[in-house]
């Protein structure tokens, strides 16, 4: 079992291909991407930390697209997953990884500065990697990895290359 950080989805979402200025022609094209290269990357088994975001209204579609992904999915809810079926109740997780406390959570505004490594999601393309106070700060949100989940060699990687 692996383990893989993804955010800022937006499955159903029409808007977020101009807002983000994603390469896809239309919403459907944006989703089948998706979902393909998701499954590519995650087996049966493995465990996915989603960051928020998941997807956008349609309680209907939010469930289709969950059960068309590969992977135990736990979902921390973002600022879209108000009315999206997913009524996810985490805000937050902690994780030992690579012998390396990560704080987890959607928006990089709420990140507890206690911790030397965050991950998340919310800011799109904006950046990949950022230090504030003391503490480093990945964006796992597909707009700055390929429209794919990520597992945490290419965290730490990218955490090498930022220093």
């Amino acid at each position: 079992m692996k383990t893989w950080f993804t955010a800022d989805t937006h499955f159903g979402h029409t808007k977020i291909i101009d807002y983000c200025n994603r390469p896809f022609k239309d919403i459907e094209t944006m989703n089948k991407v998706l979902i393909r290269n998701w499954n590519a990357r995650i087996k049966k088994h493995d465990l996915v930390i989603h960051l928020g975001d998941f997807a956008f209204k349609e309680a209907e579609k939010a469930k289709r697209f969950l059960d068309s992904l590969n992977g135990h999915i736990t979902i921390v809810k973002g600022n879209h997953d108000k009315n999206n079926s997913i009524d996810s109740r985490i805000m937050e997780v902690t994780m030992d990884l690579g012998g390396k406390n990560f704080y987890c959570v959607h928006n990089p505004s709420q990140v507890n500065y206690k911790f030397h490594y965050a991950l998340v999601g919310h800011v799109h393309q904006n950046w990949k990697v950022v230090k504030r106070k003391n503490t480093i700060i990945v964006n796992v949100g597909v707009d700055v990895w390929n429209y794919h989940p990520i597992d945490i060699n290419e965290i730490f990687k990218a955490i090498v290359r930022f220093k």
